[in-house]
């Protein structure tokens, strides 16, 4: 199947200068290892694509997107609580993620390329009214909701493997029994966001559509062999139309900001099942976004293992 891979300069402009964790190099330190071991030339390569105000629109309140645009200008301040400084053109370089996971889904849904990886992306701390931990708009929220609007695709599955907890996504969707939702992270009680315990399983008509299972600090590549099975077996049950992954590398073990001990191989066994699932649920309709990763040597074997796998 056509692998859709998305890369350039507005891309890599997502970034929060140097010394900050989310650096604007993490895309460069991937694409090295990306070249180096050929997987561009197996790929189909996409521009970058900068979202509209109404993408961006069917997700966030208009209040916070004029907030980011204002301070995009400036360029001072933070739009959270202090992880997520402006900058200028933060504005621009956060609806090019947007716009490029869009633009990646768009593609999926026509056939056109079924599969798809956005490496700077997955940014699923985002609220609807307001960034959070590095996270200044949230893609995945902005493509679940154009998946409905646009696509006219419902059912949709999101797996994150992040070492954090999707809480921007998961809060969005609590309620929302059509969001099969996903998620292998730190437990919270030792990590940021500090959310995702196993008992949060949705809410009202959607209790019982959402997973969250949370991996104690130390965890390795066979701890996550022995809880993966139950993923599989939940996606499938939910008979989903296409599937998000958010596969964050700050998981592998020597990230600096958590504390789990997953291998790159983590990364290709989760990508590789859920194409799997894609090829037998789905048409083949898989997206998978980067998400976080500090340790670039780190996000650089993971994002690449989850490029082999897509391309298998």
């Amino acid at each position: 199947m056509t692998l859709r891979l998305y890369y350039g300069d507005a891309l890599a402009r997502y970034g929060f200068g140097a010394g900050h964790p989310f650096g604007p190099d993490r895309l460069g330190a991937f694409w090295k290892e990306c070249v180096a071991r050929g997987l561009d030339r197996r790929a189909q390569i996409a521009a970058p694509v900068q979202a509209g105000e109404a993408d961006l629109l069917r997700f966030h309140t208009r209040d916070y997107i004029e907030r980011v645009q204002r301070q995009s200008q400036s360029g001072e301040g933070f739009l959270d609580y202090g992880d997520t400084p402006a900058f200028p053109g933060i504005y621009a370089a956060a609806a090019t993620v947007v716009g490029s996971t869009l633009d990646a889904v768009a593609h999926a849904v026509s056939g056109a390329a079924p599969r798809a990886f956005v490496p700077i992306a997955g940014l699923h701390h985002a609220r609807r009214d307001m960034a959070a931990g590095f996270c200044v708009f949230n893609d995945i929220g902005c493509t679940i909701e154009a998946l409905r609007a646009v696509h006219g695709v419902q059912r949709i599955a999101y797996v994150d493997i992040d070492a954090h907890h999707g809480d921007g996504v998961y809060y969005a969707f609590a309620d929302d029994p059509d969001l099969i939702f996903a998620d292998l992270h730190e437990d919270g009680r030792f990590l940021y966001p500090g959310t995702g315990a196993a008992d949060e399983a949705g809410s009202g008509a959607a209790l019982g559509t959402k997973l969250n299972i949370p991996m104690p600090p130390g965890a390795d590549d066979a701890a996550f062999r022995r809880v993966w099975p139950r993923v599989e077996e939940f996606v499938r049950a939910g008979q989903p139309e296409i599937i998000l992954l958010q596969a964050g590398a700050d998981s592998i073990g020597g990230d600096p900001l958590t504390h789990l001990q997953y291998t790159p191989a983590v990364h290709a066994q989760a990508t590789r099942r859920l194409c799997t699932l894609a090829n037998e649920l789905c048409e083949g309709r898989i997206i998978a976004t980067g998400g976080g990763g500090y340790n670039r040597a780190n996000l650089a074997a993971a994002w690449c293992a989850v490029v082999e796998a897509l391309l298998a």
